[in-house]
């Protein structure tokens, strides 16, 4: 897939790397971004090819800095301009993606950031990485996600703490949360990554895709019917 500007694209061996590539300005999101990892999402589900994803962020600085406000809360109001980011329900397709979709992250993760990386299976940070989701000094909350996806990780009393004072957690107070799986030096970080996907990809393809389908389901059911749903998806798999 050639054209991209506000991502890159590559595949090999099995996996998917998709970069966000707005480093200058911190790989902050905005509307290019979104139209193409909506592009790319859509055929990454349909690739046979690709059985593991991982996404980064380009420099060194940061994985994403949150969205760009130039662009999503510009007249003429914030209520009109934030309906922009759900033309293309690019956190749909994150979230329904049938590959495992690790992300590898580093810097400052803020905001739209700290939510593309929530929509993902697992998260690596580097020692460097910085989560917060600042939406609350602006007036608004997050439009992406965070207050559904960050109790799933973190839980409710620590999503309500980063939700409503917006401060900044390092990458170990992270991995003590629960909202990182491993936190590693900066060089180690996609090598980490990908040593993840290695192990993942070793395992036969359909038992992974629904494990992942099972549990993802799993977790707005009921105990009982979360156990009855697995045992479905078990069956279905024989």
């Amino acid at each position: 897939m050639n054209g991209f500007q506000a991502i890159i694209y590559e595949k090999n061996a099995g996996i998917g790397y998709i970069t966000l590539n707005r480093q200058k300005v911190l790989n902050v999101y905005n509307l290019q971004m979104r139209d193409e990892m909506f592009e790319v999402l859509g055929s990454i589900k349909d690739d046979p090819g690709v059985q593991v994803v991982i996404l980064k962020g380009a420099g060194d600085k940061a994985f994403c800095a949150g969205a760009d406000l130039t662009e999503f809360l510009s007249a003429p109001s914030p209520v009109i301009a934030r309906q922009v980011r759900w033309e293309r329900d690019v956190w749909g397709r994150f979230l329904t993606l049938p590959q495992p979709l690790i992300a590898a992250v580093h810097g400052y993760v803020f905001g739209s950031g700290v939510e593309m990386s929530l929509c993902c299976d697992m998260i690596i940070a580097s020692e460097d990485a910085q989560f917060a989701v600042p939406e609350g000094s602006l007036g608004i909350i997050p439009a992406a996600g965070a207050t559904q996806t960050l109790p799933r990780f973190v839980g409710r009393a620590k999503a309500l703490e980063a939700l409503l004072t917006g401060e900044r957690i390092d990458a170990h107070e992270a991995l003590r949360t629960g909202l990182v799986i491993r936190v590693v030096s900066c060089d180690e970080l996609l090598p980490c990554a990908e040593c993840i996907a290695e192990a993942i990809m070793s395992r036969p393809l359909d038992e992974v895709r629904c494990a992942k389908s099972a549990l993802r389901r799993g977790l707005d059911l009921p105990l009982a019917a979360g156990l009855q749903m697995e045992r479905q998806v078990y069956t279905s798999a024989l």
